[in-house]
């Protein structure tokens, strides 16, 4: 086993070559504890950043596809964790350090059952991003959406939900967004002519997978998270018929921070005639 994973640590190490902004530390099977010539790796990575200006850290753990879903979730965030503790044991300021999440397994993809072992070595990982505050973009002026579904929507028409954000791995908002939530609710009262499909989104999973639920342990975030903003609207007092939920998982991601992807939209499935 050992053999094997030397190889893989030999092999990515040959042939994929990381840019100056990420880093993958790669683990034994069931463990969580850092191979020394992981740690080895990750220290010199570290310590390169010293003189750089950061804006956040995010740390995204992995496990191969052995083992049961709440098994590999549990794994997956205590390899998160180990690295996390790393940085933290090299000063790195906690506050920079914006997700430490554990992802469970890596679908496995097999071309030949002679690189099997490989591919599974290569799937039980941390992935490290960080991000400079150089590589900021300007940010995107978002167009104005007051007042909100008023004029000129059509059926296929899609609406994000800006500044709805979920707590990371969970279907639930933050507190900060429920304001927010109301006034969407208001706007779709007054518009009873929309009916509408609710869509889910989740980021950072692999083979646009869907993400674990941490409150239930199921692999639905993305359709619990639109269940989440339909049951809100239910209570609210919008008619059920209006309205159905799906999941799309990691199908959709929109090139931007992780953030804006754990998203859900709004999607005009027909507007009635109000004469």
């Amino acid at each position: 086993m050992k053999k094997i994973l030397f190889l893989v640590f030999l092999l990515m190490n040959m042939t994929h070559a990381q840019t100056d902004n990420t880093h993958v530390v790669y683990f034994e099977t069931g463990l969580f504890n850092v191979p020394e010539i992981e740690k080895n790796r990750l220290v010199l990575f570290i310590q390169s950043l010293k003189d750089i200006e950061i804006d956040r850290i995010a740390i995204y753990g992995f496990c191969d596809d052995r083992g049961t879903d709440s098994y590999n979730l549990t794994l997956s965030q205590n390899r998160a964790d180990a690295i996390k503790k790393i940085f933290s044991g090299f000063g790195v300021d906690d506050n920079l350090i914006s997700n430490v999440d554990g992802k469970g397994e890596v679908l496995l993809r097999v071309v030949s059952s002679d690189n099997i072992n490989i591919i599974r070595g290569l799937n039980r990982k941390v992935e490290i991003n960080v991000v400079y505050k150089k590589d900021l973009k300007e940010p995107i002026k978002k167009e104005k959406k007051t007042p909100f579904l008023k004029e000129g929507l059509k059926v296929g028409d899609k609406i994000t939900l800006d500044n709805i954000l979920f707590k990371t791995g969970y279907s639930y908002v933050v507190k900060e967004s429920l304001p927010v939530l109301e006034k969407i609710a208001e706007a779709l009262r007054e518009r009873d002519d929309i009916h509408f499909t609710i869509q889910g989104h989740v980021c950072c999973t692999r083979n646009e997978r869907d993400a674990v639920d941490k409150g239930t342990g199921k692999r639905n975030l993305s359709l619990a998270r639109a269940k989440y903003i339909y049951d809100y609207m239910i209570n609210k007092g919008i008619k059920r018929t209006r309205m159905r939920y799906v999941g799309l998982k990691n199908k959709y991601p929109l090139g931007k921070e992780t953030k804006y992807d754990r998203r859900v939209e709004i999607k005009i499935t027909s507007i009635s005639n109000k004469n």
